[in-house]
């Protein structure tokens, strides 16, 4: 793959970096974090921006979106010599960024007054909910030089929703104590007009130098230390040089609060250096802020619990290892594998770009970060994937998010009534994950509840007389709970779709896809790239209850009695799938009545054989309808039409001088199956043609519509074009482009794609992000929304299972590597450890010869330096070694596959 620019450089250890260039930048950004989605979260920036909170009610700081960046947060000031001021945060013609997973360092050198003034943040695994500071200071001069060290640390104390509403208000409820360690504030009420509440946490700022001792006084307020005539850039205290005092009641409580320590004045010779040691953070009491802040109170301490993090970051990442002959893409992979970790922290809020603020993960993203933490932390995922069916109601459609609790769903973060239509389709792609690299094929059979609220109808009934008293779950007619298996869950999701269709048979758009901007075609929109992705599920499911047939010599599973309504093959109804509203009146006047208050509670048993043959009936209609209808040509380019907007016509195509066309329309027909290689050839010239970018390089998510606005399809088109949703290098929907080719053996195509995406995020000049893969790339090519994107679990996957080939079928290990010949090394290897049968394995691939892929096979594959047992394809480029065979290696596993020409 291309080499980054030098925006930043790797270290010796191949994942922390160093970067020069990053320090001019103040909306660069470094998410800090514990291990778990109740720790304090930050984020950092070369200025020392950012905020840090625990959950939208808990913010130590002042809430940031990207924009806030450009102003101070965390700051350190130092008086040189009892005239010259210096800043951590202050703008420096020598400033350096060191950095790692998940600590970040700064350097600044003023040469003019003799001094470095380094900071060090990271947030310790040992105590996850305050964040460590260390700020060193080093004389630089020939020449002896009194310092004068300040601390700044604005506290805001209180919920995100105070950003805005009743700031000043809220400030009221601050009590704050200067204590000899540092200050401490402690809202005793938490504001809501809707319900006041008491309130038990504390916020702090600590502090000790390297000697031990407490600063000599503090400055609490905003008041005592920025004053009214100072800024948070230049406080007043600082610049008039006040000396720190004890306010009284009246001076300190009902204040804005600052952690703004003054330490003793400190004197050193030349080459002399002197250390800080800074804590901020959230805790229940005073007593706990103390007790916690006494673990780091020493150089040493810190150092140790920074080495303590770093080894823990490492150990998270370290399930999934790609070396390829690149050793910067090596190096960049292991901040993509960490995204997903950081994501089921975070959520998809938290972070400047992701200012959404409210926490919880959305249906989508838990689904889809599932994917790359069954390849990471397979132990850990089983439970999740079964609590995570209980937010599936009986109509099919779901819960949008998912609590920090297990079994805990909202019905919608913005308690508005809307529904996603391709929420029902990735539980499925999900759990065959889960599936084939475990072979639990017992996960099917688990029982879980399903989600019951006042919605109904899939959105169009509400059900007055439900009550929340009724625990959110599902029951039957006398009042029971009703617990169905996974593989029902799933099968409804599926066969509900497959009837939900609008006037051209296709599924209906509902509230919108995968894509949220289209957001505006409820009433006559349809996705017809989702009615791929849903097709192919049921194939695929008639394909697993074979498998399922097969291996577990299971002959019938037992369904809710009221979906054999959905069940035509089995329950002898003629339906004429031709007739959109026939199929519709399936839904609407038959099924859904049927579940919308209660269920009768009855199960019936169905054969497998008969359900393979209504699914696969099912979804081979929907492949071969979409084939014949939805394809679209203009001057000698051929793809398929992705959507129909709320007036019923067809979005893509030609419209006046403009081509109209979506990257969504195309993945799913290749991914599903849909495509046939042809077809798929004509698809990757469209797309090169009309949506790759000439400059850039990368792949648009749709062409120029040159419109102001779109009403009838969805706000996206309302953005710029070239901005998230519209027309943006949108790096989820661009890497499962590439996932698709893969999978259907377009390798050459799929590595240039992924290419563009490795080349994009690390342009430093263009892309201003650490590394990792962002949700987007606007019009210039800036990387946004950058760490929490469920792009960065399908680049995991991709890589793993589809470039270096290594993946479960049916619980058996498969290699059938799709490297091309520029990713092995000049000696032509390739390496790969990860985690399968509950083995740590290494796969070591020879292609000694250089090879490209389709020139190479593979030619032998041993073990420990001896022979394997394995079965090949015909064509040798896959090989299958049992499941059984490789729990029982001994350790440590390197299986060494070498590969030479046909």
């Amino acid at each position: 793959m291309s080499k980054e620019s030098q925006f930043y450089h790797y270290l010796e250890d191949g994942v922390s970096f160093v970067s020069k260039q990053a320090s001019s930048y103040r909306r660069v950004y470094m998410p800090l974090c514990g291990s778990d989605a109740t720790s304090l979260k930050s984020s950092i920036t070369p200025f020392l921006s950012g905020d840090s909170k625990i959950d939208k009610f808990s913010y130590l700081t002042k809430p940031m979106s990207t924009e806030d960046l450009r102003s101070n947060c965390r700051d350190f000031f130092v008086q040189i010599n009892g005239k010259t001021i210096v800043s951590a945060a202050q703008q420096t013609q020598d400033s350096t960024v060191t950095a790692g997973q998940l600590w970040h360092k700064v350097t600044k050198n003023f040469p003019d007054a003799g001094l470095e003034l380094q900071t060090l943040n990271f947030i310790p695994i040992q105590a996850a909910n305050m964040e460590l500071m260390k700020v060193t200071l080093h004389n630089t001069s020939d020449q002896e030089i009194a310092l004068t060290p300040t601390s700044s640390i604005p506290l805001f104390a209180r919920s995100l929703a105070n950003k805005h509403d009743h700031e000043h208000v809220t400030s009221l409820l601050h009590r704050t104590q200067q204590l000899d360690c540092g200050i401490i504030v402690h809202p005793p009420m938490a504001f809501n007009e809707e319900g006041h509440t008491t309130n038990e946490r504390r916020y702090f700022v600590f502090g000790v130098d390297d000697s031990g001792n407490n600063p000599t006084g503090s400055f609490p307020t905003f008041d005592s230390f920025f004053g009214e005539g100072g800024t948070i850039e230049r406080p007043q205290a600082i610049y008039a040089q006040h000396s720190p005092q004890i306010l009284d009641d009246k001076q300190l409580q009902g204040k804005e609060t600052v952690g703004a320590l003054r330490f003793d004045d400190v004197t050193l010779k030349a080459g002399e250096e002197t250390s800080f040691i800074m804590a901020m953070g959230i805790s229940s009491s005073e007593d706990e802020a103390h007790k916690v802040f006494d673990q780091f109170k020493s150089v040493e301490h810190f150092d140790a619990a920074l080495e303590e993090t770093k080894l823990f970051w490492k150990d998270k990442i370290s399930s999934i290892t790609l070396e390829s002959g690149d050793q910067d893409f090596n190096a960049w992979m292991k901040w993509v594998t960490l995204q997903p970790v950081l994501r089921r922290i975070f959520g998809c809020s938290f972070l400047p770009d992701h200012d959404y603020g409210k926490g919880g993960k959305g249906w989508r993203d838990i689904w889809q970060d599932l994917l790359a933490l069954i390849l990471i932390e397979p132990k850990e995922v089983r439970d999740t994937l079964i609590n995570n069916y209980a937010g599936v109601r009986i109509d099919g459609s779901n819960a949008t998010i998912i609590g920090a609790q297990p079994g805990e769903f909202i019905a919608d973060r913005n308690a508005i009534t809307r529904v996603w239509m391709d929420h029902g389709a990735w539980p499925y792609l999900t759990t065959l994950l889960y599936i084939n690299q475990t072979g639990d094929f017992d996960i099917l059979f688990e029982n879980n509840t399903y989600f019951r609220d006042a919605q109904i109808f899939r959105s169009f009934k509400r059900d007055e007389g439900w009550s929340s008293d009724d625990r959110q779950q599902l029951k039957d007619k006398d009042g029971n709970v009703y617990h169905g298996t996974v593989i029902e869950h799933i099968l409804l999701q599926n066969l509900v779709q497959f009837f939900n269709v609008g006037e051209h048979n296709i599924i209906r758009l509902e509230s919108a896809d995968w894509n949220d901007g289209l957001d505006m075609a409820f009433d006559r929109g349809e996705s017809v790239a989702f009615a791929s992705f849903y097709a192919g599920n049921l194939i695929s499911l008639a394909e697993l209850l074979e498998a399922v047939q097969k291996v577990k010599g299971v002959q019938h599973i037992t369904v809710l009695k009221e979906m054999l309504i959905l069940l035509n093959t089995i329950s002898g109804a003629e339906i004429d799938f031709n007739d959109w509203q026939a199929k519709k009146n399936i839904l609407f006047d038959k099924y859904f009545p049927a579940v919308a208050a209660e269920i009768c509670g009855e199960t019936v048993e169905v054969s497998i054989e008969a359900l393979s043959k209504d699914l696969r009936q099912k979804g081979q209609w929907l492949f071969d309808h979409i084939r014949q209808q939805e394809k679209i040509e203009v001057d000698g380019n051929i793809w398929f039409n992705g959507y129909y907007d709320n007036k019923g016509e067809r979005v893509e195509g030609l419209k006046g001088q403009r081509v109209w066309m979506t990257l969504t329309g195309q993945v799913f027909a290749i991914m599903s199956g849909l495509a046939t290689d042809d077809e798929i050839k004509q698809v990757v010239k469209s797309v090169n043609t009309y949506l790759k970018d000439p400059v850039l390089r990368g792949y648009r998510l749709n062409s120029d519509f040159g419109l102001d606005h779109y009403l009838d399809l969805g706000r996206a088109f309302g953005f710029a074009f070239g901005t998230k949703e519209n027309g943006a290098f949108f790096s989820h929907m661009i890497v499962m482009y590439a996932y698709a080719l893969y999978a259907r053996g377009f390798v050459r195509e799929g590595y240039e794609v992924l290419d563009s995406i490795y080349t994009m995020s690390t342009d430093g000049a263009k892309a201003q992000i650490y590394p990792g893969v962002p949700e987007y790339f606007d019009a210039s090519g800036r990387g946004m929304y950058h760490y929490l994107t469920g792009s960065a679990s399908w680049f995991v996957l991709t890589e793993l299972v589809q470039v270096f080939g290594i993946k479960g079928i049916n619980g058996n290990l498969v290699i059938e590597p799709k490297l091309v010949k520029e990713q092995f090394s000049p000696d032509g290897d390739a390496r790969v450890s990860c985690q399968f049968a509950s083995q740590s394995i290494i796969v070591r691939f020879q292609n000694s010869q250089l090879c490209d892929y389709g020139q190479y096979c593979i030619d032998s594959i041993t073990c420990n330096g001896a022979a394997v047992e394995y079965t090949v394809s015909d064509d040798r480029k896959s090989a299958c070694i049992a499941r059984d065979y490789v729990a029982g290696l001994s350790t440590p596993v390197e299986f060494i596959v070498n590969l030479s020409a046909h």
